[in-house]
């Protein structure tokens, strides 16, 4: 590992996370405000950080990232999946363990459209027989 810089893009519902890791101290910076400022909740902090933790490379990264969209919990998803895929461009070796893990897989739910003429997406105007 030298002092190259590595890019991946993670993506939960619509959230959209770019992330950027360098060697480091182990530093998480999210939209220029440290992570634990950012997540607030403590069960957000740790989906971010599982991919680190399963690979061991929890203080020798230093990860910056920008997320949007979403709301928190969707972003925390997206930025354990952006970490997850730069991780694989930096060492191809960790591919196994992680996917083995389930963090290689998008999570693709989203809202489903409303449709027009009638009131949700699925929902559908009461029917009156008289």
């Amino acid at each position: 590992m030298g002092e190259e810089l590595y890019h991946a893009v993670g993506k939960r519902k619509t959230a959209v996370a770019r992330v950027w890791m360098r060697p480091g101290s182990g530093e998480i910076t999210i939209n220029k405000k440290p992570s634990d400022h950012y997540l607030t909740r403590e069960v957000d902090r740790i989906v971010v950080t599982e991919p680190l933790a399963l690979t061991e490379l929890r203080d020798k990264l230093d990860i910056y990232v920008n997320v949007k969209g979403g709301g928190i919990s969707g972003q925390a998803g997206a930025i354990r999946h952006g970490i997850t895929r730069a991780l694989v461009n930096l060492d191809p070796g960790l591919r196994d363990t992680l996917k083995k893990a389930g963090f290689l897989t998008r999570d693709s739910r989203m809202k489903e459209r409303k449709k027009y003429g009638q009131p949700g997406a699925r929902a559908r105007f009461q029917y009156s027989k008289r």
